[in-house]
């Protein structure tokens, strides 16, 4: 990723797997050999009056041992969730089984990617938005809604180790008053470039943006060349400024101190 990133001409570049830090060190230490500066992060998802959003968690310490706690469990409300989803997709007459899936995770945080890759492999559809449109989307007959944490304790949880929250691939949900709302619940910034935003996206939410004084992120949501999913692009493919970054880097709290060992 490092290397990729680097022959793109990227000067910087953020890691935020969904609940998970694991491979941030790594990667770091690629980055440094390169000249290329990696932003720590996670990807979360919290509850939204629309159901679920993605809150993308920047400048996080892998080492930290109260955000870790908080990963571990979000990652095994995922594998449960996988569970479930293997047994609705048994049920309609569909084999696979919880290993394919965590064949597909290889280790990492279970999510529904995983499973629609099981099901490609498996030959029972036609690609991995195939999987999403007939089974594993919103409404679709092996979909498992999550048990999901708010904004606000993320959020908190993220100001506490020096970190800052920014919403994730908002499109047109990216309002003012919702905007405003996050803002209140602790949010920093918005994504406003993103492949899933068009132009008159980027301009709404850029509006928005600068009116409630949040600052600005972007990003590819590259999930690998072969990921097959239309939403995520090339690295490197949205131009986001440095002063973006640095920005964003002002913005941060400073982290709490541990209390005490009793």
């Amino acid at each position: 990723m490092a290397r990729a990133a680097a022959a793109a001409g990227l000067a910087a570049i953020a890691l935020t797997d969904h609940d998970t830090l694991d491979g941030l060190p790594e990667l770091m230490a690629a980055g440094a050999g390169l000249g290329l500066a990696v932003i720590p992060g996670c990807e979360f998802s919290v509850a939204a009056p629309w159901g679920e959003m993605h809150l993308l968690g920047y400048f996080l310490p892998p080492d930290s041992a109260p955000l870790n706690r908080f990963l571990v469990a979000a990652r095994n409300g995922r594998s449960e969730r996988g569970r479930k989803m293997v047994s609705r997709l048994q049920g309609l007459g569909i084999d696979v089984q919880f290993e394919d899936l965590l064949a597909e995770a290889a280790g990492g945080a279970v999510g529904r990617p995983h499973l629609a890759r099981a099901l490609l492999k498996a030959g029972r559809v036609k690609s991995v938005n195939d999987a999403f449109d007939r089974y594993l989307g919103r409404g679709r007959p092996a979909y498992v809604d999550k048990e999901l944490p708010t904004l606000r304790q993320v959020a908190d949880l993220v100001h506490a180790v020096g970190g800052v929250v920014s919403a994730a691939h908002l499109k047109d949900r990216g309002t003012r008053s919702m905007l405003r709302r996050f803002k209140d619940d602790g949010l920093d910034a918005v994504e406003t470039r993103h492949p899933a935003h068009d132009a008159d996206k980027r301009s709404r939410l850029t509006e928005v943006a600068l009116f409630l004084g949040l600052e600005r992120t972007g990003g590819s949501d590259w999930h690998g060349d072969d990921a097959g999913m239309g939403t995520h692009a090339p690295l490197g493919s949205q131009e986001v400024p440095l002063e973006w970054l640095e920005r964003l880097e002002a913005a941060r709290p400073a982290p709490m101190s541990p209390a005490p060992a009793p």
